[in-house]
């Protein structure tokens, strides 16, 4: 059976690309971006089984609004992929408040307005999926990109609280977890005000960029959506890409060492008090 998707950030990149897919194999789309011309070509195509409309994700009222406007144009909303965000390469010194800001405004609070608004609906129906699109970033660290991994990190913790809360109200929660790809985003993302002292480790960020096969080809993650969408118990975590998971090995690994390590001094933080 035809599902019915919204899909945040639906201009450009990934979400562009998921919903003209969805929309290909006769699923039915509410695509939501800022600028609703980057939407036309989709009505042009698919008609009446695309819904266009413009959405700033830090305005939470029009989330709500855009939640209510799917539901009286489809009836009900089956899968909800919270997609739209924004980048900022600084270090974390060079990064302004107006920027940070922005950051956790789209990219955390967008998340979080969408996600509270398509609630009592999937409440009501008894059943949903609710996708956040984080990055492997969310994950594991990365210099030059502090504020863009707090605010995946904050997606993280979020979903994950939020799946443990909705699943016995029938609705799952899933992360999805993208390493780089060649999508639009490294070049769209904001960049802070230089300060010299931190390019060095700016150098060693950029050279990996060049690393052979770093970059995945992004229409070749729709399968894999596809079958998060479709699956009858889909996982809390995915990740997209062959890079992600050798990188969070690994990092999870050092963190389980470094507790390891330090495992005598913290027992003895926890003090002598009995039947505490």
């Amino acid at each position: 059976m035809s599902k019915v998707i919204l899909i945040t950030g639906a201009s450009r990149g990934f979400g562009r690309i998921w919903a003209e897919a969805f929309l290909k194999r006769g699923d039915h789309v509410i695509a939501t971006a800022r600028n609703l011309e980057a939407l036309s070509g989709l009505t042009a195509e698919f008609g009446d089984r695309v819904l266009p409309l413009r959405l700033d994700v830090t305005d939470r009222e029009a989330c709500f609004q855009a939640i209510n406007a799917a539901v009286a144009h489809f009836g009900h909303i089956d899968v909800l992929i919270n997609n739209a965000g924004i980048g900022l390469f600084g270090a974390v010194e060079e990064s302004s408040e107006q920027e940070a800001r922005a950051q956790m405004e789209t990219n955390f609070f967008g998340v979080l307005w969408l996600t509270q608004a398509v609630l009592p609906v999937m409440r009501q129906q008894g059943s949903g999926h609710i996708i956040q699109v984080s990055s492997v970033l969310g994950l594991v660290t990365v210099p030059v990109l502090g504020v863009y991994n707090a605010s995946k990190f904050a997606v993280e913790g979020l979903s994950a609280s939020l799946a443990a809360e909705v699943k016995s109200l029938g609705i799952n929660v899933s992360i999805v977890e993208p390493n780089a790809y060649t999508t639009d985003w490294s070049t769209s993302a904001d960049k802070s005000q230089a300060i010299s002292a931190y390019q060095p480790v700016k150098d060693v960020m950029w050279a990996s960029f060049t690393t052979p096969g770093y970059f995945g080809e992004p229409s070749a993650t729709t399968p894999a959506i596809f079958k998060l969408v479709d699956a009858a118990e889909p996982p809390l975590r995915l990740l997209l890409g062959k890079v992600g998971y050798p990188i969070v090995k690994q990092e999870y690994e050092a963190r389980l060492n470094n507790f390891e390590d330090w495992l005598e001094v913290s027992e003895a933080a926890h003090g002598n008090q009995q039947g505490a």
